[in-house]
C-alpha cells in the first residue's frame, strides 16, 4: 500500500495547483492562465513524484516482460486495480529473486509518470515475496516442474564412494560450516579437501554456488588440481529467505548435472531445500555430511585385524582338514610300487608280443606283394603297345584329314566366283569408286560428311585423297 506522505492532501481550496511562475497573465475577458501540455505534464510529474518518492506496494504480477535491454516492465494487480511497473537495469539484478507472473510480492519503490503516454508507472528499487506463504507456494511450484522433469528420481541418484581421495567443498570460507566438516573428517579419516569459497546467501549466490559445481565437474582427472571423488555442498542455518539461494533453479540443475555424488547438507535437521531432492545424499548438518562422506578410521582398523584373525584361523582349520583327507587316501591307496610292478610286467610281455606280430605282418606283406609283381606287365611292354595304338591312330587321322581338306577345297571353289561377283569392288571396273572418311570407316551417307572433312576415294587402279568444300 502506498505510504501516507507527511505533507496534507491537496484541494482547490488550499491554493491553485500550480506554481505562478509556470503560467501567463490571464488574458482580458478570462481568468483562467493557459499553460502548455508539456508544462502540464511536468507539473504532474513533479506533484506525483514528492507525494510518492518512497512506497510499499503489495501485489500480484500480472505480465512480466524482461526487455533486450536489460530493463524489466511488469504490472502488479489486486481484486480492482492495475499499475504499471519497471525495474531498471541496474536493479535487476539486486532483486534477489526472478519476477514471475502469479507471484505475489512487495514492491518498494517511487511512484512517476510517463508523459509520452499519460500515465503513471512504479518505478521498483526492490521486491520480496509477499509472507512465508508466497514463498512456500513458490518453492512448491519449482518443486514440481523439476520433479516433472525427472530431476529428482531416484533411479538416478548413486552410491557414495567408500572412502574418496579427494573431497570438495561448496560452501563460505569464513563460517563455521567448513570448520565443523574439516574437524569431523579430521577426526574420522583424514581426507584431502578443495574448498571452493562461495557466498551462501544474498546477491548472485545461486549463480556462484552452481559455477562452483560445475566447476569441480571441468577439473581434469589427474590434472594439477585433483577432481574430487565426493562434493559436499553446505551452510548453516537460517530463515527460509536465508536458504533461497539453495533453492533456485540453477543450482538444482548443476546438482542434477553433477557427474560426482553430491551430498546436500544445507540448514538444520528441520530444514528442506530444492537441492536436498536433487543431491545423491541428504545430511540433516554439515557435519552429518562429513560423517556420510567418510568411515570411522579406527573401526577400520579394527575390522581389518579381526578379519586377519578370522582368515588366519580359517586357513588353520582348512589345512588340518586337508591334511586328515591326505592321509585317509594314503591309507586307502597303499605303496604305489606294488601297484606298478604287475603294470610294468604286463608292459614287457605286449611289447615282446608286439615285436612278434610286427615281423610276421612285414613277412606276409611281401609274399603278396612278389606274388602280385610276379602278374603285372613289364612297362616298356606297356609303352610299346600304347606307341603302336598311337601310330594307327595317327594314320586314321591323317587319311580322314586328307579328305575332309579336299572336300573344303571342292566348296571354296564352288563359292569364290560368288564372293567375287558380290564384293563391292567387283564395280570399280564399271566407273564407280569407295568413299573413306579419315578414320578408314565407309561413307555410306552425304549426312556423314562435313565441309573441309579429309576423305580418301578408292577406284579401280588406287586410292587418292581429297577434302569436301561444300
Amino acid at each position: 500500500m502506498p505510504r501516507r506522505s507527511s505533507q496534507p492532501p491537496m484541494s482547490f481550496s488550499d491554493g491553485p495547483l500550480f506554481e505562478q511562475s509556470a503560467v501567463e497573465p490571464a488574458r482580458p475577458g478570462s481568468n483562467l492562465p493557459e499553460i502548455t501540455v508539456s508544462e502540464l505534464s511536468r507539473q504532474i510529474k513533479k506533484t506525483v513524484e514528492t507525494s510518492f518518492s518512497l512506497v510499499r506496494v503489495r501485489g500480484e504480477i500480472g505480465s512480466c516482460k524482461l526487455h533486450s535491454s536489460g530493463h524489466m516492465y511488469l504490472s502488479l494487480k489486486d481484486e480492482g486495480s492495475v499499475i504499471d511497473a519497471v525495474c531498471w537495469r541496474g536493479q535487476v539484478s539486486k532483486l534477489g529473486l526472478k519476477p514471475e507472473m502469479g507471484m505475489d510480492v512487495v514492491c518498494t519503490g517511487r511512484v512517476t509518470t510517463y508523459a509520452g503516454q499519460s500515465k503513471y508507472q512504479l518505478v521498483i528499487e526492490s521486491m520480496a515475496l509477499a509472507g512465508e506463504g508466497a514463498l512456500l507456494k513458490l518453492l512448491e511450484d519449482r518443486r514440481k516442474k523439476l520433479a516433472a522433469e525427472g530431476l529428482f528420481d531416484e533411479a538416478r541418484k548413486r552410491v557414495l564412494p567408500y572412502l574418496p581421495d579427494v573431497i570438495g567443498v561448496v560452501t563460505s570460507p569464513t563460517g563455521a560450516v567448513i570448520r565443523d566438516i574439516l574437524h569431523r573428517l579430521a577426526e574420522r579419516f583424514p581426507r584431502r579437501v578443495i574448498l571452493w569459497p562461495v557466498p551462501v546467501q544474498g546477491e548472485g549466490a545461486a549463480d556462484k554456488i552452481a559455477a562452483a559445481i560445475r566447476g569441480f565437474n571441468a577439473l581434469e582427472i589427474g590434472g594439477a588440481v585433483p577432481r574430487p571423488d565426493l562434493l559436499i555442498v553446505a551452510r548453516g542455518g537460517g530463515s527460509l529467505e536465508d536458504l533461497m539461494a539453495f533453492n533456485e533453479e540453477s543450482v538444482v540443475r548443476a546438482v542434477a548435472e553433477s557427474k560426482i555424488p553430491v551430498i546436500s547438507a544445507v540448514g538444520h535437521e528441520t530444514d528442506t531445500t530444492l537441492i536436498d531432492y536433487a543431491a545423491d545424499l541428504r545430511a540433516p548438518t554439515p557435519t552429518a555430511a562429513a560423517e556420510k562422506a567418510v568411515p570411522v578410521r579406527e573401526n577400520l582398523l579394527a575390522q581389518v585385524f579381526d578379519d586377519g584373525l578370522r582368515l588366519s584361523g580359517a586357513l588353520k582349520r582348512m589345512i588340518g582338514e586337508r591334511r586328515e583327507r591326505l592321509n585317509l587316501v594314503d591309507r586307502a591307496l597303499g605303496d604305489p610300487k606294488r601297484i606298478l610292478e604287475p603294470l610294468m610286467q604286463r608292459v614287457d610281455e605286449r611289447s615282446e608280443r608286439l615285436g612278434l606280430a610286427w615281423r610276421g605282418f612285414f613277412s606276409r606283406n611281401a609274399s603278396r606283394v612278389a606274388e602280385t609283381g610276379g602278374r603285372l606287365r613289364h612297362p616298356r611292354d606297356i609303352l610299346r603297345l600304347a606307341a603302336e595304338r598311337v601310330r594307327n591312330a595317327g594314320a586314321q587321322l591323317d587319311a580322314r584329314g586328307r579328305e575332309f581338306l579336299l572336300r573344303a577345297e571342292k566348296r571354296l571353289e564352288k563359292v569364290a566366283p560368288m564372293l567375287d561377283a558380290l564384293s563391292p569392288r567387283a564395280v570399280l571396273g564399271r566407273g564407280y569408286g569407295l568413299i573413306y572418311d579419315a578414320n578408314g570407316n565407309l561413307v555410306t551417307k552425304a549426312a556423314m560428311l562435313r565441309k573441309d572433312a579429309k576423305i580418301v576415294l578408292e577406284l579401280q587402279d588406287g586410292s587418292r585423297a581429297a577434302r569436301v568444300e561444300d
